[in-house]
């Protein structure tokens, strides 16, 4: 049985892995306008302008670059507890971690191929110091005034070995709807777009054409 819509949310945040993290913070901040919002081990946090969360990306220091782990808030706790019991009943098991702030607990798992994925519900609600103060009431701090000033992280697109395997797991255990799709005419599924809310769109898989799974790393 398909789960209940609206079990996710929305897109919660990122974390990027990147061998260079001076010039990656240096490219989100000054080109893009992301605002850093601590720091934790070897990571930064960053927030889009118009997030209400604590972050809404993670740079990590790593040998690689790529996707680690990709956030889903839940639209409560007990949509956060629906989604556990129905990965546990599939097999997908995974393990409860509070490892980020402002966030958490948090449910870690991986799709098909080996993407991270974490599930969470509870949040700490951003409050802008004085230089970041909005002018409404209804946003959560003032657009940065250089760079793009990024307002919201909107999509994530993974490469997957198998395109089908994973959209039917983002639709079927995660309760996404797909809204496109590209279908080769051999049949085979070479891309799927699937959303959780009204967008167009908060995840894709499209082929890897290596054939590598859930890369990198």
């Amino acid at each position: 049985m398909a789960p209940p819509l609206g079990d996710i949310a929305h897109l919660g945040h990122v974390e990027l892995l990147t061998p260079d993290l001076d010039r990656s913070l240096w490219f989100f901040t000054a080109i893009l306008g992301l605002t850093e919002n601590g720091r934790s081990g070897g990571s930064v946090h960053l927030r889009t302008s118009d997030d209400y969360e604590h972050h809404s990306l993670t740079l990590t220091a790593h040998s690689t670059s790529g996707i680690r782990r990709t956030a889903l808030r839940t639209s409560s706790e007990e949509a956060l507890q629906r989604r556990v019991e129905e990965l546990e009943n599939t097999g997908r098991a995974g393990r409860w971690v509070e490892d980020e702030p402002g966030i958490g607990p948090l449910y870690v798992t991986t799709d098909p191929d080996g993407h991270e994925v974490a599930l969470y519900w509870r949040s700490e609600w951003y409050e802008a110091p004085d230089d970041l103060k909005p002018g409404l009431k209804n946003q959560s701090q003032a657009k940065p005034g250089h760079g793009v000033g990024v307002r919201r992280l909107d999509h994530v697109n993974f490469l997957a070995s198998d395109v089908a395997a994973n959209a039917a797991f983002t639709r079927e255990v995660l309760g996404a709807r797909a809204t496109e799709q590209i279908v080769l005419d051999t049949g085979k599924v070479a891309a799927q777009w699937l959303t959780f809310t009204n967008k167009s769109y908060d995840v894709v898989y499209t082929e890897d054409w290596t054939g590598s799974q859930g890369r990198p790393p």
